[in-house]
């Protein structure tokens, strides 16, 4: 069994733990006791949530509805169709029409640029975050 360090997806705090794993399947966590943030404790969701990984109803690609169905296009595809889609609404019915909304799962450096980018790019104040996960 291979134990690999890493860092909690659920906050954005920075716990880290060692997924131990076996062959490709992640077996158990366990805390790692040297890191400062969480000297060796886990919250629930940190020590047992990690079966999202394997589920067999993960998505690992985007998917763009055509023609009534769900396609799998690849990342660049699908940010030039959310960019012209955000370009048109904006147009439309102007920049307040846009919102965003980030998450406790990203860190406090990737939620500042997310308002970066509602407030500087998109010209909109209007954006939230769910620290409720």
């Amino acid at each position: 069994m291979n134990s690999i360090l890493t860092t909690c997806p659920y906050c954005g705090t920075g716990c880290t733990f060692f997924l131990n794993v076996e062959g490709e399947k992640i077996i158990s966590v366990t805390p790692n006791d040297l890191n400062a943030v969480n000297e060796g404790k886990l919250c629930s969701k940190g020590h047992f949530g990690f079966d999202f990984v394997q589920h067999k109803e993960r998505l690992t690609n985007p998917l763009i509805r055509k023609e009534g169905k769900l396609v799998e296009v690849t990342w660049e595809e699908t940010i030039r169709f959310v960019a012209s889609k955000m370009k048109k609404t904006i147009k439309k019915c102007g920049a307040d029409s846009i919102a965003g909304f980030s998450s406790a799962r990203c860190t406090n450096e990737e939620n500042y640029l997310m308002q970066k980018l509602m407030r500087a790019v998109i010209g909109t104040n209007n954006v939230d975050h769910c620290a409720r996960l």
